[in-house]
């Protein structure tokens, strides 16, 4: 299958495009020259093509990646430098990337992270609040700031969050040095871990695969986790079935299972799709 994009709107460091024949969009971090380090007009941009595929309830699943074969090296740091002391009179303000991190988090869409080249600090941060990661095994992901004289703000919070091995955070954290996509994907850091010549296919691939599934249904299923992930079990389960009477107000989950159950013959159908989809 060729996969065919469309352009939704164009900014200087950023393009935001929709596949044409399915669900998924996509946000290009596109400022190659300078490894997609991120600047302040980077993340007016991105909040900009989020609210664009809010408003389209046919997007499902969004895609975020780098052009010229790098994800991210972190912030620009002379733009770092210029916005080091933003919200520091109002500290409980949140600044511009904690604003990002929480706008992906629950954003009611799912969030997939397409990793290749470096990923790198504030990079770190932007991918570990995404919903899944899909990383080239070869690529680079780490936090050099310790050696600029930095602890990794943003990243260090997102990093240990993500319920790796404590240790391993800490020596991502501490020592500077890189992890492949292959130790990523061992301690849990990203989702799966591709041959780098696979990544862009089976990336598409499984966003294709999401964007059969129903709107509601994945939206609730990302209230579940995002909410329930900082409970008791006690509680997460209590919030479960309140997520669950608020989905079957959209959806009725045992409708068509006849037609489910037919489509799963012979073993797992990914294909099979809910004709209210």
């Amino acid at each position: 299958m060729t996969d065919s994009w469309v352009t939704i709107k164009e900014w200087p460091e950023l393009r935001l495009d929709r596949l044409a024949d399915a669900g998924v969009a996509r946000i290009m971090l596109n400022r190659p020259e300078k490894k997609n380090s991120l600047t302040g007009e980077i993340f007016q941009a991105f909040f900009e093509s989020l609210e664009i595929i809010r408003a389209d309830r046919e997007l499902k699943v969004v895609i975020t990646k780098g052009a010229g074969g790098c994800y991210s090296s972190g912030f620009y740091l002379p733009f770092l430098r210029s916005v080091s002391h933003e919200g520091l009179a109002d500290w409980d303000r949140p600044r511009t990337m904690d604003r990002l991190a929480e706008e992906l988090r629950f954003f009611p869409r799912i969030t997939i992270a397409q990793i290749e080249g470096y990923c790198l600090g504030g990079a770190l941060a932007l991918m570990n609040s995404h919903d899944l990661v899909f990383a080239a095994e070869d690529a680079q992901m780490g936090m050099p700031e310790v050696m600029r004289g930095s602890f990794g703000q943003f990243a260090t919070c997102t990093l240990f969050h993500s319920q790796i091995p404590i240790k391993k955070a800490a020596y991502i954290q501490l020592v500077g040095e890189n992890v492949s996509g292959i130790e990523a994907d061992r301690v849990g850091l990203v989702s799966r871990a591709l041959p780098a010549a696979e990544l862009e296919d089976k990336t598409l691939a499984f966003a294709r695969d999401l964007s059969l599934r129903h709107l509601a249904v994945l939206e609730h299923a990302k209230i579940a986790v995002q909410m329930g992930r900082e409970l008791s079990l006690t509680d997460a389960m209590k919030l479960d079935h309140l997520v669950g009477a608020r989905l079957s107000k959209a959806v009725d989950a045992t409708a068509d299972v006849e037609s489910y159950l037919k489509s799963q013959k012979g073993g797992p159908n990914l294909e099979y799709k809910r004709p209210d989809a």
